[in-house]
């Protein structure tokens, strides 16, 4: 079987140990299968303004997170106004 590039960086990732186990798979299985379903009900479109410096370091997050960044603002929003969006210090 030929691999494509990105497939192969990813064995060899995977091979090299680089990968780490996930210490609640259950959990952030169901989190990323509700932000999927979250993305698939696209109901209305919103236009809102952010500074550059914010717009790119919301990008920079979501390429960490793995998710297109307007994944990640609709996942905060729906957080936040489901009480579940909660503050670090």
């Amino acid at each position: 079987m030929k691999l494509e590039n990105e497939e192969k960086e990813l064995l060899e990732s995977f091979e090299n140990g680089e990968w780490i186990e996930s210490n609640d798979f259950v959990k952030e299985s169901a989190d990323y299968q509700q932000i999927a379903k979250n993305t698939g009900l696209k109901n209305k479109r919103i236009n809102i303004r952010l500074s550059e410096k914010d717009l790119s370091n919301l990008k920079a997050k979501s390429l960490e997170e793995g998710l297109p960044y307007q994944t990640l603002v609709a996942s905060i929003i729906h957080k936040y106004i489901n009480g579940k969006f909660t503050e670090t210090s």
